[in-house]
C-alpha cells in the first residue's frame, strides 16, 4: 500500500489521507472539488502555491478561485504571460510594458518602433492569445542559479529582468516557460493556459487596456469606466521616471548601489513639492472666482494629512490664509455610527460623519461667524470640545481633509463655486520590471502597517485583517467619486518602498503562521526582498513618508 499523509482542507473543514507526493490538483479532486469556480492556486500552510505543487508532509490547504485576492493574482499573472507571449509572436520587435491598474483594467504601453499599435494588430494579438489558451499549453516553472537566469534573460533582450534579479541578491531565480517563451512573474501561475478564459483588449490612450473578469462574477468582465484624470497623472509620472532613467525597481536598486540614494530622494521630494505648489497656484487663481473651501480626499494611507499641511504652506506663499479642518472631528458619537452588514461599526461610511452639523459650521464660517471646532476622542468614541475657536480672516480659505471630500452629498448644502476638490492617492508608478506592476493597494497597505504599529498600537496582524473591510469601504465610498476632483495628486514616491522596507519587515515577521493574516504578511515579505534599503535618516523632516515613519516637522 502506498504511503499517505494527512491534509486538512480548510474549504470543507475535513481531514483526508492522500498519497504522499500528491499534487495540489490531485488533492483538490480527492477532497471533492469544493469550489464553485475552477481552482487557480492554493494556500498551503498560509503560503500561496501553484496547483502543480506536491505535498510530501501533512499540510493545511485552502484552495482559491478568482473570487479571492490570491486567486485573482494567479489569474492575472497567467493572463499577462499569455499576453506578453502573444505580443512577441505577432509583433516580435514591439515594446510591451504592463504599467498600472486603471478603468477597471490594466493599462499597457504597447508600441512597435515609434508608433502605437493599430486596431488590426490588437485583434491579431487577441486572436493569438485565444489560440494559446485553446491549446491549453503548460506553464513550466523553472529554477536556475541567478547568474544563469540573468544570462538567459540577457540573451533574450529582457534587460529589465536582468537588472531586477541581479540587484535583489537572491541566489536562485524562478521563472516560467510557455512553449519556448520565457518570462518572470512575481507569484505563482496556473498549471496551464486553459485556465484563463475571459479577457479583452481594447485601444486606450496611446496603448491598450487589458480587461479582466469581475471578482464578484468571474463570468463577466469588469465594466469599463473612464478615468482620464488618473491616466494623465500616471502618464506625467512615468514620463518623469523615464527622463530620470528609473523605469523599474532594478534601475532604482542600481542607483542605490551606486550611492545615489540622496539624489533620488531629493528629486522625488521636489517632484511632489512641485505638484503641491502647482495646486496652490491654481487655488489662488480660483479664489478670485469665489473658491473658499478646499476639499482633500483619498483612500486610507494616501498621505492626506501631510498633503494638507504642505498645501497650507504653499497657499500662504500665494497670500492666502489657510485654515485646516479634519473631517474625522465631525464623526458621530460611536453609538450613532452606522452598522455594516457584519453588525460592526462602519467607520468608512459617509454617514459616520454628522453631515448637517459639519455643513452648519461651514455656513457659519463663510458668513463671518465664529465657531467652536469639535474634536473626536477616538478612545471614548465621543465628540468633545476643547475651546478651539475659529473665525475666518480676510483672504482665508478652509482646507478640509477627509476620505469623503469628493462625495457630492458631503457638501450638497453649499454652492459649487465655493469648492475646489483634490484627490490624493499613492498611485505607484515604478514597476518591478516591464511585466510586473506594483499595485497601489500594496503601497498603501505597507504604509498603514507601519503607521498603525508606530502610532496606534496595532499589530500587522490586526491591520491586515481589517484591510479587506477598508478596501470595501473605499470601493463604495471613495473610488466612485475620484474623477469628481478638480485635480489629482500622486503621493507615491519612487523610492518609498525602499525606505519603508526596514520598518515594515520586523512588524510583518511578528504575524504567526497560524493566523489568516500570515498569507498577506508572507507575500509582502517576499515582495519587499526586491528592494534595496534606503536608511530613513536620508528622508527630510517634511517628507510625506514622515506621516507614517515619524520624525516629521508637521504636528496635529
Amino acid at each position: 500500500m502506498a504511503e499517505s499523509i494527512t491534509i486538512y482542507c480548510k474549504n470543507t473543514s475535513t481531514y483526508h489521507n492522500v498519497p504522499i507526493g500528491a499534487s495540489l490538483l490531485e488533492i483538490y479532486e480527492l477532497v471533492g472539488s469544493p469550489l464553485t469556480y475552477r481552482p487557480l492556486s492554493a494556500l498551503v500552510n498560509n503560503r500561496i502555491q501553484g496547483l502543480t505543487f506536491h505535498c510530501w508532509q501533512p499540510k493545511d490547504i485552502e484552495f482559491v478561485d478568482y473570487t479571492s485576492m490570491a486567486g485573482m493574482r494567479t489569474y492575472l499573472h497567467s493572463l499577462c504571460h499569455i499576453f506578453s507571449k502573444a505580443v512577441y509572436d505577432v509583433l516580435p520587435s514591439a515594446v510591451l510594458r504592463l504599467e498600472h491598474s486603471i478603468s477597471k483594467g490594466y493599462y499597457c504601453f504597447l508600441h512597435d518602433g515609434d508608433r502605437s499599435v493599430t486596431q488590426t494588430e490588437i485583434d491579431r494579438i487577441k486572436e493569438r492569445m485565444r489560440e494559446i489558451i485553446n491549446q491549453d499549453l503548460p506553464f513550466r516553472r523553472k529554477t536556475l542559479h541567478t547568474s544563469d537566469a540573468s544570462a538567459l534573460f540577457r540573451e533574450r533582450g529582457m534587460i529589465d529582468k536582468v537588472r531586477l534579479i541581479e540587484t535583489t541578491g537572491m541566489l536562485y531565480t524562478t521563472f516560467y516557460d510557455l512553449d519556448g517563451y520565457i518570462n518572470y512573474f512575481y507569484g505563482c501561475l496556473t498549471p496551464s493556459t486553459g485556465y484563463i478564459q475571459l479577457f479583452d483588449l481594447m485601444p486606450y490612450s496611446d496603448g491598450v487596456l487589458l480587461r479582466v473578469p469581475s471578482r464578484k462574477n468571474p463570468n463577466e468582465l469588469e465594466p469599463f469606466i473612464h478615468q482620464e484624470k488618473m491616466l494623465n497623472v500616471y502618464r506625467e509620472h512615468l514620463e518623469l521616471l523615464a527622463a530620470l532613467g528609473l523605469d523599474n525597481v532594478g534601475d532604482l536598486n542600481l542607483a542605490i548601489q551606486q550611492g545615489l540614494a540622496s539624489e533620488v530622494i531629493m528629486v522625488s521630494e521636489a517632484i511632489q513639492e512641485k505638484q503641491i505648489a502647482r495646486i496652490a497656484d491654481e487655488i489662488a487663481r480660483r479664489y478670485q472666482d469665489g473658491v473658499r473651501i478646499v476639499l482633500i480626499a483619498g483612500p486610507s494611507s494616501s498621505g492626506k494629512t501631510t498633503t494638507r499641511k504642505r498645501l497650507e504652506i504653499q497657499l500662504v506663499t500665494n497670500r492666502l490664509r489657510p485654515v485646516g479642518i479634519s473631517l474625522d472631528d465631525y464623526f458621530h458619537n460611536r453609538e450613532d455610527t452606522p452598522i455594516d452588514e457584519n453588525g460592526e461599526y462602519d467607520f468608512e461610511s459617509l454617514y459616520a460623519v454628522d453631515i448637517p452639523y459639519f455643513n452648519n459650521d461651514l455656513r457659519k464660517l463663510l458668513a463671518g461667524e465664529e465657531i467652536e471646532l469639535p474634536s473626536f476622542d477616538f478612545p471614548t468614541g465621543k465628540r468633545v470640545f476643547r475651546g478651539r475657536k475659529l473665525k475666518l480672516q480676510p483672504n482665508a480659505v478652509v482646507v478640509i481633509e477627509g476620505i469623503h471630500g469628493l462625495n457630492p452629498e458631503l457638501t450638497s448644502y453649499l454652492d459649487e463655486k465655493l469648492k475646489y476638490r483634490i484627490y490624493v492617492s499613492a498611485l505607484t508608478t515604478i514597476s518591478l520590471d516591464d511585466h510586473n506592476w506594483i499595485p497601489t493597494t500594496d503601497n498603501r497597505l505597507i504604509r498603514r502597517i507601519v503607521r498603525d504599529a508606530q502610532f496606534r498600537g496595532c499589530s500587522a496582524e490586526q491591520t491586515i485583517l481589517r484591510w479587506p473591510s477598508v478596501r470595501r469601504g473605499e470601493d463604495k465610498w471613495i473610488f466612485p467619486y475620484q474623477e469628481n476632483c478638480d485635480t489629482m495628486m500622486n503621493s507615491a514616491m519612487l523610492y518609498e518602498l525602499a525606505a519603508l522596507r526596514p520598518y515594515v519587515e520586523p512588524i510583518l515577521r511578528e504575524v504567526p503562521e497560524s493566523s489568516p493574516a500570515y498569507v498577506e504578511a508572507y507575500r509582502l515579505l517576499q515582495f519587499l526582498q526586491y528592494f534595496k534599503c534606503i536608511p530613513s535618516e536620508e528622508l527630510p523632516a517634511t517628507s510625506l513618508l514622515r506621516e507614517f515613519l515619524g520624525g516629521g516637522k508637521f504636528k496635529e
